[in-house]
């Protein structure tokens, strides 16, 4: 089997020779180690490039323990809205269906109503009698200032005043309790008759379309008929629901970092615990636990199961490299550091690991500098047999 791998890794190496990504004349100008094996593994800048070796300094770096727990991307309770009516009508023109994206305010539908034209006819003819009131109330006061009429006469003109203002601002604020915005409301004298009995219904946030459950033609309103026209859910921010152990409850607290993995998914989110349930699920003897994770790019969907780490604890260490940069040769683990000639294979003692991060505690300095990418290549002309092989 030895002999097996050892030829497997001469033909890799003999490969990659060929086309320049490793010296041909690496055993005769690197020095060698008692089995034949070359110490120092030659490569040029040149060299390192073509192969897509990437290279990064080892130094310190946060390190944190984490608190592994499974769970499940459900929409943020606060980004859902669900649009209804608040009088009853007829769907008249419906502007935005299934899967739409709207604008806070964007006119989803139109609706016909008896009720909101009654009330625009209302509240145009308090509007119209408070305008004449007070002009009268105004006349009367100069008139009165004047002498030409008893204080009694201005006194009952003012209090007609005060009560047509009054009936003016009910009809407007019923007006505003139907959903009629207040450039609508200041639009009315000039819109055309026929309008009076439409009613717009507006988006209450920006967001995507996710239900909706009337057609063009249908009664909706009170008496036992929907109210609900719409839902809209905003994606750009999720929750990420989690189900936290009671043993395990005391090491998880509110604004810890949560990364988050999808599975089948190479990436992972970074998100912030914001609620941390005070009860216990009865059948479980588990907590609800809530973080919130970023989502412009839609990739995170309400439905999909997810392992997230929660961040329980977090020191700083001396000495980290990425995980990608450790091979295991001869049974031990390794980093290849580069020197002047190229890489030098070090052994290397791991601490604690933290996702694609890896505490060294041995064998590495700050400030080195180690392969972190394509370390296949690197590994394999180490496997070469050597003279004696």
């Amino acid at each position: 089997m030895l002999s097996a791998n050892r030829s497997a890794a001469a033909i890799l190496s003999a490969l990659l020779a060929a086309i320049g990504l490793i010296s041909p004349v690496l055993a005769q100008s690197a020095p060698a180690r008692p089995d034949g094996k070359p110490a120092v593994i030659v490569m040029d800048d040149e060299r390192i490039k073509l192969a897509e070796i990437e290279l990064r300094q080892a130094g310190p770096a946060p390190i944190a323990r984490r608190l592994t727990v499974p769970g499940t991307i459900v929409p943020d309770a606060g980004r859902v809205a669900h649009v209804s009516v608040k009088l009853s009508g007829t769907v008249a023109e419906l502007r935005k269906n299934i899967g739409d994206d709207v604008v806070k305010d964007e006119v989803l539908a139109i609706l016909e109503s008896r009720e909101v034209a009654d009330a625009k006819s209302e509240y145009l003819a308090a509007r119209l009698s408070n305008e004449l009131q007070q002009e009268l109330t105004a006349r009367d006061k100069s008139i009165w200032e004047g002498r030409a009429i008893p204080e009694q006469q201005y006194i009952k003109s003012r209090n007609a005043a005060a009560q047509t203002e009054m009936r003016f601002g009910i009809a407007r604020q019923k007006l505003m309790a139907l959903g009629v915005t207040d450039s609508e409301i200041a639009g009315l004298p000039q819109a055309p008759d026929g309008t009076l009995r439409s009613q717009n219904i507006r988006a209450p946030i920006s967001g995507r379309v996710a239900e909706r459950k009337v057609e063009p033609g249908i009664a909706v309103g009170r008496d036992n008929l929907e109210t609900e026209l719409f839902v809209i859910v905003d994606l750009s921010r999720v929750w990420v629901e989690l189900a936290v152990s009671s043993n395990d409850l005391p090491l998880v607290k509110e604004g810890q970092s949560v990364d988050v993995v999808l599975r089948g998914v190479p990436e992972t989110g970074a998100g912030t615990i914001v609620f941390v349930s005070p009860l216990l699920d009865k059948e479980t003897r588990a907590a609800r636990v809530v973080a919130s994770l970023p989502n412009s790019d839609g990739r995170w969907r309400p439905g999909s199961f997810v392992t997230a780490a929660i961040a329980v604890e977090r020191r700083d260490v001396a000495v980290a490299v990425p995980f990608a940069a450790v091979q295991t040769v001869d049974g031990r683990k390794v980093v290849f550091v580069r020197t002047k000639q190229g890489f030098e294979k070090r052994e290397v003692g791991l601490g604690r690991r933290d996702g694609p991060v890896v505490e060294v505690v041995s064998g590495l300095a700050a400030g080195d500098t180690v392969a972190t990418s394509n370390t296949f290549s690197l590994k394999a002309e180490l496997s070469k047999p050597g003279d004696e092989d």
